[in-house]
């Protein structure tokens, strides 16, 4: 409900929508964490800093696919690291904001016309096309934005 979004396609602007979203709602909720709570891991759930790092890094292992590229070893690499405790919030808020960023930009230059072509996912190549993984990306991120909230109401209970 934010009306459309100048230089994007219509059928592009979800994925758009889904990281302002998460960035105003991850902002919002995470506002007042400590490094220690953001990390903390209540009944062996994900921590908030996991799921803010893997919403920034998965967005960018889709997009490298939804270019039709193969994952760099920096990027495995970075995967693996993702539930490493440490980074303050600003630094795992920047960290979003500079994924999403370059994926916007991957965004706003795809031709629609092509939206629909195929696209390998992964060792496997398991099958997508380029609008598919939009939208996953899209979906994914609110789920694990949903998922950091909840993380988040638990590290702020007392122990």
């Amino acid at each position: 409900m934010r009306g459309p979004i100048e230089g994007v396609h219509p059928l592009i602007a979800p994925l758009f929508y889904s990281f302002q979203m998460a960035r105003e709602d991850l902002a919002k909720y995470t506002e007042g964490l400590t490094t220690e709570q953001l990390w903390v891991t209540p009944h062996g759930f994900g921590s908030v800093g996991f799921h803010l790092r893997h919403i920034a890094g998965s967005t960018d292992r889709l997009m490298t696919y939804v270019e039709g590229g193969q994952l760099s070893e920096a990027q495995i690499a970075v995967m693996k690291a993702e539930k490493e405790p440490g980074a303050s919030r600003e630094m795992l808020l920047a960290g979003l904001d500079a994924a999403f960023a370059k994926a916007e930009a991957v965004a706003r230059a795809l031709d629609p016309a092509h939206l629909t072509d195929p696209r390998g996912v992964g060792r496997k190549q398991l099958p997508a096309t380029v609008i598919g993984l939009l939208v996953h990306i899209a979906e994914h991120t609110q789920r694990h934005v949903g998922q950091a909230i909840s993380a988040a109401k638990w590290a702020r209970l007392p122990n």
